[in-house]
């Protein structure tokens, strides 16, 4: 009897299928090299003194490695007692991201929930009306939530830009959660509220453990949101509360002396490493969490 397990061996590739995956993976490579250069330039002009900016190739790897830019972007030049750099407006981003994303987050989770589990009148109609506020231009709820501020007693403050990122981000908060929320089984509560559990016991022991793969989509989505917003923060708030985005602006805009690309590109990098670290590390759990929700509701 033949051994046909021995026997069988695997379908060579042929010659046209094997150039076609190289073919793809060159495509690929230079797709790749092309939308890495921006950030290949931003890192080696920041290393760079203005000299040598000045006289190399934009594309040339620094001559003489240099973090001075690095120290004037962070710390700013002083002139006096008072220096201008990033330090305090990022520590700005960070106690108006931090709260504004937990608290969001942490909205929309009940709200997904009671929409998905806790069928009431108006569920759907509710569900839909905070979908539509996804999407509402930024620059339609400017001055109703200028006058909202205002009267809250929270312009010009951080909390007050808390206050608006919780309140714009609610509904893509609760898409998610609802969302991912119906995929689970509705026997779960049933059976959760024949053993006497309550509203927040059900949510907080059953709905809330399941909920990581959503909760980092939520997280890192949020979190990009608010950290690279500009509208808000060059709206909403004033000198001393400004975040970093409003901060890069005034730096990269200033026309006082000699422009100094290499502290431009320097601040760059650095507003934008929060999120470019959050992706990095968490990137992969993104995706996962989208596909998550997707095969039921």
């Amino acid at each position: 009897m033949t051994d046909f397990t021995q026997s069988y061996t695997a379908p060579r590739r042929s010659f046209g299928q094997l150039a076609l995956r190289w073919l793809l993976f060159t495509l690929l490579g230079l797709f790749a090299l092309f939308y890495l250069m921006p950030l290949f330039v931003m890192v080696t002009t920041s290393l760079k003194s203005l000299e040598e900016i000045r006289t190399g190739s934009l594309v040339a790897l620094p001559r003489d490695v240099t973090f001075e830019a690095w120290s004037t972007a962070w710390s700013g030049t002083c002139t006096g007692v008072k220096c201008e750099g990033l330090r305090p407006y990022f520590w700005n981003s960070v106690l108006m991201t931090v709260p504004a994303v937990f608290l969001a987050t942490l909205l929309g989770a009940v709200n997904g929930y009671v929409i998905a589990q806790w069928r009431f009148k108006g569920a759907n109609l509710i569900f839909a009306m905070m979908l539509f506020g996804c999407f509402i231009p930024f620059q339609v709820v400017l001055l109703p939530m200028a006058r909202s501020l205002g009267i809250l007693g929270l312009a010009g403050s951080i909390p007050g830009l808390i206050f608006v990122h919780v309140i714009y981000g609610i509904g893509f908060t609760t898409l998610f959660f609802r969302n991912y929320y119906v995929t689970i089984p509705a026997e779960l509560t049933k059976a959760a509220k024949v053993d006497g559990a309550g509203f927040f016991r059900i949510f907080w022991s059953i709905f809330l453990p399941l909920s990581l793969p959503i909760v980092v989509v939520t997280v890192i989505w949020q979190f990009t949101n608010i950290w690279n917003d500009f509208l808000f923060g060059v709206s909403f708030s004033q000198a001393g509360t400004q975040p970093v985005t409003v901060a890069l602006n005034n730096i990269v805009n200033s026309t006082t002396g000699v422009k100094e690309y290499n502290v431009d590109m320097a601040a760059a990098i650095i507003a934008a490493l929060p999120t470019l670290l959050v992706y990095v590390v968490a990137g992969k759990y993104f995706i996962r969490g989208l596909t998550a929700g997707s095969v039921k509701g």
